[in-house]
């Protein structure tokens, strides 16, 4: 007797323009199962699943759920087959309650009766331990929670395939185990789950099932149990690639940034640092941990001389000369003082780049007043973007091919590439890995620690801890704002940061001076 299967793709072929996002692919997914979705940065796994939720409609091929084919051009269709989808940008409306975002868009012009709301949504909570409150807020919710209202959100719509992407990219190890006892409870209940990311480690402990796609094309599903890190890797990537991470200790560690008493509010006020003290030293790495929202990107943005301060003294301290006050200089004030300082922001392409521009345009934003008058010297952008582009293997058609058309993985390696080229000082990196397959990451790895040798004071701001853990010399932990706690990455636990980042437990130096 043949198997039914809850989701069989067959033959899923989608095209934009000449760029073939999926290429015949084919796909299965059981029920009481939990299969991960692997793949490089444009290998086609977000494409993929969106079709199945009923975003993009395929060009070729057939969808089949419980054995029938189904024709699904709308969410709304995939809800109907009983799919839903949990995107890693959560859609919720911040002023409604937890109830009234779950039922959005399914009165039907009658009447919401909310006691009956509140008690089905009670129902779901009770039977999976989800703990929702009906009646919060969403702007009174953490992150974690909000995750757990789209969750909910799909279940009380009937859906009994559920489509995670990057579900963990923004939680604590407390809150991510959390989640995965929540999933596994599910798949207990036969439940067929699938989640998109890039977690190694996550990929190991929760999945039953790992399907890889590399370049478009599904290259197999193997069983988690048979399987391992190092292979999955060579199956994304087509050839070996080395995950250790190169930790050579600090050599002869100097202050080269002083942070004391660093105060920032934002238009209304309302804090963002306060009193953040901490050391950034020559030749190692330090580590910026926290729960998304912990005031992680003002700190680099009023280091940079982007963000106004409220009060505190930023210092950098050249070696063999006198300190100099970073705070109310503007970022081309800092340049002229003669400090080589580098920002790799997290919004790649907002303020990082000009995504119209390609890579020799991009490059002359950091030297286009070596120029005379009203001419632009290109030879030397053009030069770096080329040097770029061959060390660090940026795939792209040339160099004036516009960056906001190059997947993301490249685009960061532009940044990158571009921030280092200036031999700075102070290395300042936000969430430098973010949304990146593994390849690329251990490159971006690879040069922060080149970085670090080469003596700069390199500060690190990332959401993987695991990665914290085995890159960085030192941990600086925020929690709303405020210094927590200071480890030694070399000896802190995942634990031990994850309660820091939720100011639970104490730290080395967790009196903020690190």
């Amino acid at each position: 007797m043949e198997t039914v299967h809850a989701i069989e793709m067959r033959g899923i072929t989608k095209r934009f323009g000449k760029v073939v996002a999926n290429d015949g692919v084919d796909l299965c997914l059981e029920r009481g199962e939990i299969l991960s979705l692997l793949g490089e940065n444009g290998s086609g796994k977000t494409t993929l699943m969106n079709m199945l939720a009923g975003i993009y409609f395929p060009d070729e091929g057939e969808i089949l759920v419980n054995g029938s084919p189904v024709s699904i051009r709308s969410p709304k269709d995939a809800f109907a087959c009983g799919i839903g989808m949990i995107h890693q940008h959560y859609k919720l409306v911040d002023v409604f309650t937890a109830a009234e975002n779950i039922v959005l868009g399914l009165h039907d012009g009658k009447r919401l009766d909310r006691k009956v709301i509140a008690a089905k949504v009670q129902e779901i909570s009770d039977r999976y331990g989800f703990g929702v409150d009906p009646n919060k807020k969403i702007y009174d919710m953490s992150v974690s929670e909000k995750q757990t209202i789209e969750i909910v959100k799909v279940l009380y719509r009937g859906a009994d395939i559920l489509i995670l992407d990057e579900p963990t990219a923004v939680l604590t190890p407390q809150e991510t185990e959390r989640l995965f006892d929540i999933l596994r409870t599910m798949r207990d209940d036969g439940k067929a789950i699938v989640i998109i990311t890039h977690k190694l480690h996550e990929v190991m402990a929760l999945s039953d099932k790992v399907a890889v796609l590399r370049k478009g094309q599904y290259i197999g599903t193997v069983a988690t149990c048979d399987t391992n890190p190092q292979m999955l890797t060579d199956m994304m990537v087509g050839r070996n690639v080395s995950l250790n991470i190169n930790r050579p200790a600090p050599a002869d560690p100097q202050p080269r940034l002083q942070v004391e008493g660093l105060t920032v509010r934002d238009a209304e006020g309302i804090y963002k640092l306060d009193n953040v003290s901490f050391t950034a030293r020559s030749g190692e790495i330090l580590g910026i941990a926290g729960i998304s929202g912990s005031g992680q990107r003002e700190l680099l943005e009023s280091i940079a001389g982007l963000y106004p301060v409220a009060s505190g003294s930023i210092r950098f301290m050249p070696e063999g000369a006198a300190p100099c006050e970073l705070v109310g200089k503007s970022p081309m004030a800092i340049k002229k003082a003669g400090i080589a300082m580098a920002f790799v922001p997290e919004d790649r392409l907002g303020m990082g780049l000009v995504g119209g521009m390609g890579m020799t345009g991009n490059m002359m934003l950091r030297s286009w007043r070596k120029g005379r008058g009203v001419f632009v010297n290109r030879r030397d952008p053009n030069r770096l973007a080329r040097e770029v582009m061959e060390s660090l293997s940026v795939v792209t058609p040339s160099v004036d091919f516009p960056v906001r058309r190059l997947s993301g993985g490249n685009v960061q390696k532009v940044l990158v590439g571009r921030e280092i080229a200036s031999s700075p000082s102070v290395l300042m990196s936000a969430y430098a890995v973010r949304g990146l397959d593994i390849n690329t990451s251990y490159a971006i790895y690879n040069l922060m620690t080149s970085q670090k040798q080469r003596g700069a004071a390199v500060i690190f701001v990332g959401e993987d801890l695991d990665v914290l853990l085995e890159l960085c010399d030192r941990i600086l932990v925020l929690c709303g704002g405020r210094v927590s706690g200071v480890v030694d990455a070399r000896t802190a636990t995942k634990e031990q940061v994850g309660l820091l980042m939720t100011h639970v437990g104490g730290g080395e130096e967790a009196n903020g001076h690190a």
